[in-house]
């Protein structure tokens, strides 16, 4: 492991069994995400795509208070169980309702995808950030997320090839479910382990404020939910201005060849094109981000993604095609997904148990989901009032990574003085 980072001989076992983990829960939600872009973009557009995200947002307003109250009333371990099955259990009814014929599936679905994603991996790394002080954290969770971005292209490929194959797009959501129960069967293994070093599992939360609670008395939390609000905005606009452009290349195509299923072209589409962004993101993850941390610190990994991004939307500002527009977003999503991704999730280590639980919960599934509801307003304001193109909504995002780089600087600043105070 010493290529990709400092780890310990007796944290080895761990760190692999979480790296597992991570990757298990990558492939199935890629799987997963890959399968809800056919089944919304076919349907409705880029624009409901985007105002599906909204909906995301409104349905964790009732899903954070949720997981706040289970989360005070039994152990970790059981709190994960809870959790998994319970996604295991909605995938399984997504199928059942397929076959019954129920009406607007794939938007809930897409619904549903944006809510598993962020809730699943806030887990993940609530658990993670529970296991490791924060001078373990900063070295291991570089190596530990290599899991989760080498299992982002193994699931998109997975999807890709599924969708070439000519299987269903709700049959192949038995593959998503059952990686789900491996995902929880290694959670059993990491706390069998944990269990055997010390006499008791760590008790439940205590009964105290709930996410959105934790979060607003806090500066520093309240800081980092503005980030990520402002990078998911900039991201969810970002992904329309692709949706766009996939859609009208996969009518134009269409038109020129009446055999070819626009639906086959646009799951094709994104399944290379989440490869690709994941090939990058491993790669990233492996050589590049333990470095980045060693030599300039969290500072690193948190300003690295605006300055992609800012150059990725100043390319889409000057009227750049559909194949500048792919590799520009695969560009930023890699750093998102690796870089980015890791420093995010390094920022919990300053923080209290009962915060990395509830409150980094509500932070990266409401306030995340939060940036994709103002993202359907700039997308709905942008579309209808004023008729903006690709390159108009290019020209907001440059403007928006600027107020992001500001908050970034906020957020660091909080960091080192809860490190500082912290024995």
């Amino acid at each position: 492991m010493r290529p990709f980072g400092h780890v310990e001989p007796e944290e080895a076992g761990t760190v692999l069994l979480l790296l597992a983990n991570a990757f298990v829960l990558l492939v199935a939600y890629y799987v997963l995400k890959t399968i809800r872009e056919p089944l919304i973009l076919a349907s409705g557009g880029a624009e409901l795509k985007s105002y599906a995200s909204a909906a995301q947002a409104t349905a964790l307003v009732g899903f954070v208070p949720a997981y706040g109250w289970l989360s005070s009333r039994v152990d970790r371990g059981r709190l994960i169980v809870f959790v998994i099955l319970f996604f295991f259990a909605t995938v399984e009814a997504f199928y059942l309702g397929s076959r019954a014929g129920v009406p607007h599936l794939g938007f809930a679905f897409f619904v549903w995808v944006g809510i598993f994603s962020v809730a699943s991996v806030a887990l993940f790394w609530s658990y993670a950030n529970d296991l490791h002080g924060q001078a373990a954290g900063e070295r291991l969770f570089p190596v530990i997320a290599i899991g989760a971005t080498l299992g982002s292209p193994v699931g998109a490929r997975v999807a890709e090839r599924l969708f070439e194959g000519g299987v269903p797009p709700y049959t192949m959501l038995h593959v998503g479910a059952a990686l789900l129960l491996v995902h929880l069967a290694l959670y059993r293994v990491i706390e069998r382990r944990q269990r055997g070093r010390r006499a008791a599992p760590p008790p439940p939360l205590a009964s105290g404020p709930g996410g959105f609670g934790l979060v607003l008395r806090s500066p520093y939390l309240r800081r980092i939910a503005v980030l990520l609000v402002v990078l998911n905005l900039v991201n969810t606009v970002g992904e329309y201005v692709l949706g766009r452009s996939v859609v009208s290349a996969a009518h134009a195509a269409a038109a020129a060849d009446p055999s070819l299923s626009v639906s086959a072209y646009i799951g094709a589409f994104y399944g290379r094109y989440f490869f690709w962004v994941n090939v990058g993101s491993v790669l990233l993850q492996a050589f590049a981000v333990s470095r980045i941390v060693k030599r300039f610190g969290i500072a690193g990994v948190l300003l690295a993604l605006p300055l992609v991004a800012f150059g990725a939307y100043a390319l889409v500002a000057a009227g750049v095609g559909l194949a500048t527009i792919r590799w520009a977003k695969t560009a930023e999503n890699a750093v998102d997904y690796s870089i980015m991704n890791t420093g995010k999730q390094m920022l919990w280590l300053a923080t209290d148990r009962e915060e990395k639980y509830k409150a980094k919960q509500a932070v990266d599934t409401f306030f995340m989901r939060f940036g994709d509801l103002l993202a359907a307003g700039l997308v709905y304001a942008g579309t209808t009032w004023v008729g903006a193109e690709v390159t108009g909504f290019g020209a907001v995002n440059l403007a928006l990574v600027v107020a992001w780089t500001g908050v970034a600087w906020a957020v660091l600043r909080g960091y080192r003085a809860l490190c500082a105070r912290r024995p």
